[in-house]
């Protein structure tokens, strides 16, 4: 039998190839990364390339030790038989901010922006539009904290995919708070949901004591059925008076460019360094889990990989999930 590519990963194709589909045509991911340069370049962003292999601590500090990403699925990168510290990266941010640190670019004009786009790997369970080895486009601001900057990165967002021709898009919008707002949830949190711990789903039990918000964004039924029973309040009616201020200028700004948004207060996002604003993008076209990526503020991040504190926003959305979405709308590319 002839050897076969591994489980979760696809080949893209040249034009003409037999069995050629949109999701592996790499003229569609040429395209779209095309696109996705020159609407991000026209807004000032540079182009940054990191290793696709990094240090694991740089994860784990990055990415947070509750998430499924560093629990479940790191791929774990060897050589020589014998050293196990570096992974293939799960996601793009870590390793931009890691850069960004190390290159000194604190000294270049701020806001800075950047973006990139490659091969990303998580050891999950192959279905529509999840992969093993998948393709992001990722956009970064490092330098600035204020509102305006965040309203900027989701109107990006929705123009690259508007640009491309997507147009059953809907921003979910939301706001984790600042650290302190989230000590307090977490300790709200943990109080309601200790007395019914058995109920639990095994991961759950182990996110009570590490970071009980991530509860809510369990993928298991018997979680989410013992969320709603409980009537949990939202983040969102837990935020502080700071981190509610800079949630409705985000959203004023949003209105006032015409960026269409659901607020959604079940929006808590998947790694630890995420604060304040926070968002999906969605599309139905894609199946049942139908975000297409997502982003948020991330002002800690810097100082948890030991540099200096630098306010840093970002979005990053699959190329393979974003295709699907055309190919369900009839969306032809060039």
């Amino acid at each position: 039998m002839a050897i076969q590519r591994p489980k979760g990963t696809q080949d893209l194709l040249p034009e003409g190839s037999p069995k050629l589909s949109l999701d592996t045509q790499a003229s569609a991911f040429t395209h779209i990364q095309d696109v996705a340069r020159r609407v991000l370049e026209r807004a000032g962003a540079q182009f940054i390339a990191t290793p696709i292999f990094e240090d694991a601590e740089l994860v784990k500090r990055g990415v947070g030790g509750s998430t499924d990403i560093v629990r479940k699925e790191m791929f774990t990168v060897t050589y020589f038989g014998d050293h196990g510290g570096f992974i293939l990266r799960p996601e793009g941010t870590a390793g931009i901010v890691r850069a960004y640190l190390q290159a000194g670019l604190k000294q270049l004009p701020a806001p800075l922006k950047l973006w990139t786009h490659g091969p990303m790997f998580r050891a999950e369970n192959v279905q529509k539009g999840r992969l093993r080895q998948f393709h992001q486009v990722d956009y970064e601001v490092l330098g600035a904290e204020g509102a305006l900057v965040d309203a900027e990165a989701i109107a990006l967002m929705v123009g690259v995919v508007r640009e491309l021709g997507l147009k059953g898009v809907r921003v979910k919008l939301g706001s984790i708070g600042d650290p302190e707002d989230r000590e307090a949830y977490n300790t709200y949190l943990r109080g309601l949901f200790t007395p019914h711990l058995e109920r639990l789903s095994e991961d759950s039990k182990d996110r009570l004591e590490r970071n009980p918000m991530r509860i809510l964004d369990s993928k298991s039924a018997q979680d989410q059925d013992l969320i709603r029973e409980l009537d949990v309040r939202p983040m969102l009616d837990s935020l502080g008076e700071a981190a509610a201020a800079h949630f409705a200028q985000v959203r004023a700004y949003l209105d006032d460019w015409g960026v269409a948004y659901d607020v959604d207060p079940s929006i808590v996002r998947g790694l630890d360094y995420y604060r304040r604003t926070a968002w999906e993008l969605h599309h139905e076209g894609v199946g049942a889990k139908s975000a297409l990526g997502g982003g948020g503020r991330y002002d800690g991040l810097a100082e948890q990989l030991g540099g200096p504190m630098v306010p840093g926003i970002g979005w990053a959305f699959g190329i393979e999930r974003l295709l699907i979405a055309l190919a369900a709308e009839g969306v032809a590319l060039p």
